[in-house]
């Protein structure tokens, strides 16, 4: 009965990520934490992680993350085809009606009004990681939910990023490394 699960579930993720990867972060999160209870927040946040680590699209390597962990090879492997079988024909009737009309000013106006809502579900998607940083996954926002260690990480590893152009695969091996560290004094 889980594989079926994972399937139409990864199917509505592929079906409605229109935007790529970082757009399918909250729905990978609403069917896997929220809805199907498969993994933890801070289970999600690893894969969120892992997947973005790792060389391929985000959703993809999530679902195939995720099936495993839920089911195994077959998991995956359905999970996978799950989030990238909406693709298939979306790509394909897209590409054919995109040649047939792309001179349209309507097509182009279609593609314009797009935009907005794709910064929009990015943006919601960085405000989630965000406060899953700042504040551990708790409901309550206030200073005693206060992840500070990691806080300070995320600012150090966010400045780097933007002040010095650090590398990002060099980044992210750099707050694993800090993290687990802080992890092991206690102070995460």
């Amino acid at each position: 009965m889980i594989l079926p699960q994972l399937f139409l579930s990864f199917v509505q993720i592929g079906l409605f990520s229109i935007g790529g990867g970082y757009v399918a972060i909250p729905l990978i999160q609403s069917q896997t934490v929220d809805l199907h209870h498969w993994l933890t927040a801070e289970q999600f946040m690893d894969l969120a992680t892992i997947a973005e680590m790792t060389p391929g699209p985000i959703a993809l390597n999530g679902a195939t993350f995720v099936g495993m962990r839920v089911a195994g090879l077959p998991g995956a492997v359905i999970a996978t085809f799950g989030c990238i079988l909406p693709s298939l024909f979306i790509a394909s009737l897209l590409a054919y009606i995109y040649r047939k009309y792309r001179e349209l000013p309507m097509l182009q106006g279609v593609l314009a009004s797009l935009r907005p809502a794709v910064v929009a579900l990015i943006g919601a998607a960085g405000l989630n990681m965000l406060l899953q940083i700042a504040f551990g996954g708790r409901q309550q926002i206030s200073p005693e939910n206060a992840q500070w260690a990691a806080m300070a990480l995320f600012a150090g590893a966010f400045f780097s990023l933007r002040k010095f152009r650090l590398n990002p695969i060099l980044t992210m091996a750099l707050c694993g490394a800090g993290g687990l560290a802080l992890g092991l004094l206690g102070l995460m």
